[in-house]
């Protein structure tokens, strides 16, 4: 039994009326980002970026080549706002990690582009992430981890869709 099923008892004991298949599900899936999260932050860390830098240089590695984006579409699509973007463009600029334009007034409409440096190093950090995160769920067979990763995809969706609809609601 785990944490999680022992919260769930305890739940039920006291409160046997609530269905708790929700805590059930995403209680689970909080608890296992939350362990594994400190590992994955190491190999970022070992290869000198934090989470936030990471993300910024694997999203232009994964928009292809020329490894071009321009700062509006960088924190849409890392969502996060534009000015929890600066302090890290900044960052990966002064490293050589990224590049971006000659300077101008509006840094916004400067494209942020991948170094080589910046694409061998978070290639580098991805690969190894990978094996990580790969050894972490080992002990699902190969059919298992295609059924897990099926169904998540299934609920991201559905939980997508029921937030963008409470959003467009509003508050109640």
């Amino acid at each position: 039994m785990d944490h999680v099923s022992s919260r769930i008892e305890q739940w039920r004991r006291e409160l046997p009326d609530v269905d708790t298949v929700g805590m059930a599900v995403l209680g689970r899936m909080r608890w296992i980002t939350l362990q594994v999260r400190p590992g994955i932050e190491a190999v970022f860390a070992r290869h000198g970026l934090d989470t936030g830098e990471f993300d910024v240089l694997s999203t232009l590695l994964r928009a292809g080549p020329p490894y071009r984006l321009r700062p509006t579409e960088l924190f849409r699509s890392l969502m996060i706002t534009s000015g929890g973007l600066t302090p890290r463009l900044d960052r990966l600029t002064n490293r050589g990690l990224i590049r971006r334009a000659a300077e101008s007034s509006d840094k916004r409409s400067l494209p942020v582009e991948l170094t080589a440096e910046g694409r061998a190093l978070v290639e580098a950090a991805f690969r190894e992430d990978m094996l990580v995160e790969r050894a972490l769920i080992s002990g699902l067979s190969a059919k298992d981890r295609d059924r897990l990763s099926s169904l998540l995809e299934e609920l991201a969706l559905i939980v997508g869709q029921a937030v963008k609809e409470q959003d467009q609601d509003g508050p109640d």
